[in-house]
């Protein structure tokens, strides 16, 4: 029996695997209780199709006979970098330039996790954006679909146009208002 509280209880916790393919993945709580399961559905409410491993999350949860689930999203941070190199076209880019490039609508066109790469569509630019898994990682995604709207912020890379930082479209467009 599905114990449903009127006001779910909020949990922070680290994604400890998440499958796009498979539609769901464990958080492992901060409180040291049981994993918590994230199910595609649930992301998807919060705008974002995939979350990268080891991303901080704030979720409210709801305790089943099946254990504890995850029932809405409330935050995602990306996972810490430690000792981890940036990428070469962006590690001589000033971050505070990048991070107040503006964000720019576009749409995957196609995307390789196994190829680490693909490209995205910026809506009225004829030219490809290069996308990096890197990138995706960094921005707390792990995976995208074709078709997939984002917002992008779009840099002059060596090799071209390239995101520099990558949003599920309906996650940017909060965070554009909440600021």
């Amino acid at each position: 029996m599905s114990e449903f509280l009127e006001h779910p209880e909020s949990v922070s916790g680290t994604v400890k695997w998440f499958d796009p393919v498979k539609g769901f993945g464990f958080i492992v709580s901060g409180d040291e209780g049981p994993d918590i399961l994230l199910h595609v559905n649930v992301l998807r409410n919060f705008g974002q199709s995939s979350v990268a491993d080891g991303s901080d999350v704030t979720v409210r949860i709801q305790k089943t006979d099946r254990g504890v689930q995850a029932v809405e999203v409330l935050t995602i941070l990306p996972p810490a970098l430690i000792g981890s190199e940036p990428l070469a076209d962006i590690a001589e880019l000033d971050q505070d330039a990048v991070a107040n490039a503006p964000l720019e609508p576009g749409r995957v066109k196609w995307f390789d996790k196994g190829k680490g790469f693909g490209f995205a569509n910026v809506f009225g630019a004829p030219e490809d954006v290069f996308l990096h898994v890197e990138v995706l990682r960094r921005s707390g995604l792990s995976d995208l679909g074709p078709g997939e709207a984002l917002a992008l912020r779009v840099i002059d890379g060596i090799r071209g146009r390239m995101a520099a930082e990558v949003h599920a479209w309906e996650s940017a467009i909060t965070k554009d208002t909440d600021d």
